[in-house]
């Protein structure tokens, strides 16, 4: 596999949340293919909208993690994206490969479906928390290329878990995948 170079996250988030799903993602042993992704700007629902430091990875880095925590229990990763502007794709869901026993010994659940369906699953099942914000994309926590899905293999609606900029059709994902958070 070769992973994606961190010039490769150049580009807006709108244009390379599609462009994400297929790839693969990989940290320690847990690997899976990325089958639901949600872009973000300087649109409402956007951390770096608000300023301050919150979305100060969004407005100063690409391909970079930014990994929050929110509802003070659940983490959620994103990679940065727009170089010389503002971004970020979040990562909804993933189809996991390989690690099945890390990921149902953190997730605490033997249903495949289960573990890695949603942002926050996907953030406990890989062992991902905030000690991997601001790392560069690879190394240990890298993305793999693949080959891009057929424009006719995605779904497309407007974003879910959040309360404004609902409205906006930036949530992108492989249609009558399984593993996809939940249909809209």
């Amino acid at each position: 596999m070769k992973p994606l170079p961190r010039s490769w996250f150049e580009e807006d988030a709108v244009t390379l949340a599609p462009k994400l799903l297929g790839k693969i993602v990989k940290k320690g042993s847990c690997v899976g293919v990325i089958v639901e992704t949600e872009a973000y700007t300087t649109d409402a629902a956007s951390h770096a909208a608000k300023g301050g430091e919150r979305g100060r990875l969004m407005r100063e880095t690409f391909g970079h993690w930014y990994v929050y925590f929110t509802y003070g229990m659940h983490w959620c990763a994103n990679v940065t994206t727009n170089k010389g502007g503002t971004g970020a794709v979040l990562i909804r869901a993933v189809e996991p490969t390989e690690g099945f026993a890390a990921m149902k010994r953190r997730r605490k659940t033997d249903a495949p479906k289960n573990l890695t369906n949603g942002p926050a699953k996907f953030c406990q099942a890989f062992g991902i928390t905030g000690k991997e914000n601001d790392l560069p994309v690879g190394g240990d926590f890298a993305i793999y290329d693949a080959p891009e899905r057929a424009k006719k293999d995605i779904g497309t609606s407007g974003r879910i878990g959040i309360k404004n900029g609902t409205e906006l059709p930036w949530r992108f994902y492989i249609k009558g995948n399984p593993f996809v958070s939940r249909a809209k």
